[in-house]
């Protein structure tokens, strides 16, 4: 066999091996890359030869010393000072390499100690200061920019969500460390992530795990001193930069003019919140005196929380409108209005669409299947649509609470 082909056949047992055990291969990687191994060999080194050098004086003359596992278990609970005294050394030199086994043994666990207390301290200081990656989570959620009731909308979020904690939540702005510790002063979000940075940068994102995470809500700043165009451009940015990371992540915007929303739309943003234009409308509506604004704010409370939406129960897919108002009437006394169609990630939605489109052997449905999914509208509400409506798969009940 050639020397090329035996490296080839090394190198590919090798990631063989990092493939089947990655963590530890990485953690192995990062300890030999660290300055802690040649401690770690030098220790190990000196119990092996002070273990050597006890079962040589004390072999002969001690009863407690007959094997080499005899020596190791003296000097490992030795090193840590238990001392059982179950095998005590009896020759003068044994009790000397018994003092320097002890005197060793103090130095590494204060050095130990040293490292565990020093990392810990280090990762408090960054993690308050934002500069911790969010490894640990997951299905969490991610909020960029802030708003100036921060705190006070946090808890909105955590009413709206009952499963939802601050642990699960990561928030990402350039506000000052100051501004979270007040925020985790408030008991029920002390446990609320934090990582400081430029939310459009890439690397940031990462930091908060984006990847892993179930939502992102990315709001309009208020915290940087920038006109409304500026703000929406960087809130539009934003909802870019994560969509190229992952077209699968449930994604919502806040934009405060709608002149934006069209690129928003055009990357599958799964909901778009329009801030001046929906008060605009809300306005309107008070100066014709309509009561409207009345109405959505007491439909919107979030301690009656009166408009809900709700999961269907499976065996009403392909069951009439009429028969699930009746459901929900009759289990939560509860006004069926409309349906929401197309529920959860529409880019996922719309693969799933193309995939069933494409089964037809019909070249003319075909066409007309392929024209539909490309009119799927994600989380669509659809009003009163009627006692015989189908429901679809991916709905949800939209319900007003009695």
């Amino acid at each position: 066999m050639r020397p090329r082909q035996k490296k080839q056949i090394k190198r590919q047992r090798q990631d063989g091996i990092r493939n089947q055990f990655p963590t530890l291969s990485r953690i192995w990687r990062r300890f030999l890359g660290s300055g802690t191994w040649p401690v770690v060999f030098v220790i190990i080194s000196i119990f092996l030869l002070t273990s050597v050098t006890i079962l040589v004086l004390e072999y002969d003359v001690n009863q407690g010393f007959r094997s080499f596992g005899d020596v190791v278990w003296w000097t490992i609970v030795t090193a840590s000072t238990v001392g059982y005294g179950d095998k005590v050394p009896a020759t003068a030199g044994g009790r000397v390499i018994a003092i320097i086994v002890i005197v060793i043994g103090v130095l590494t666990a204060s050095i130990v100690t040293g490292r565990i207390a020093s990392w810990l301290v280090e990762w408090k200081i960054k993690e308050g200061r934002g500069l911790a990656t969010q490894k640990k989570l997951r299905n969490h959620l991610v909020i960029t920019g802030w708003k100036n009731d921060m705190a006070n909308f946090l808890m909105g979020i955590l009413r709206a969500n009952p499963k939802l904690t601050s642990e699960d939540i990561v928030l990402v702005s350039m506000v000052k460390p100051a501004a979270i510790e007040n925020l985790r002063s408030v008991p029920e979000l002390q446990n609320i992530g934090f990582v400081r940075g430029e939310y459009v940068d890439e690397a940031v994102l990462h930091r908060a795990n984006i990847r892993r995470a179930a939502k992102i809500l990315v709001l309009a700043d208020s915290s940087i001193d920038a006109s409304p165009q500026e703000i929406d451009s960087r809130t539009v940015m934003t909802a870019l930069t994560i969509k190229s990371i992952s077209k699968d992540i449930y994604t919502c915007v806040e934009l405060i003019d709608s002149k934006f929303e069209r690129y928003l739309r055009s990357v599958h943003c799964d909901e778009v919140f329009l801030s001046r234009h929906h008060n605009r409308i809300l306005l309107a509506n008070a100066s014709a005196e309509s009561g409207v604004s009345h109405i959505i704010s007491n439909l919107l409370d979030m301690e009656h929380n009166r408009l809900v939406t709700r999961e269907l129960p499976a065996r009403f897919v392909g069951e009439t409108f009429a028969s699930l108002s009746q459901h929900f009437m009759e289990a939560e006394s509860g006004i069926l209005i409309g349906v929401l169609e197309n529920i959860g990630n529409i880019y996922t939605r719309k693969k799933e669409a193309l995939r069933m489109a494409q089964r037809t052997p019909d070249l003319s449905r075909l066409v007309a299947n392929l024209q539909e999914v490309k009119k799927l509208r994600g989380n669509h509400p659809v009003f009163n649509p009627g006692p015989d409506y189908e429901i679809k798969p991916y709905s949800r009940a939209i319900l007003i609470q009695t």
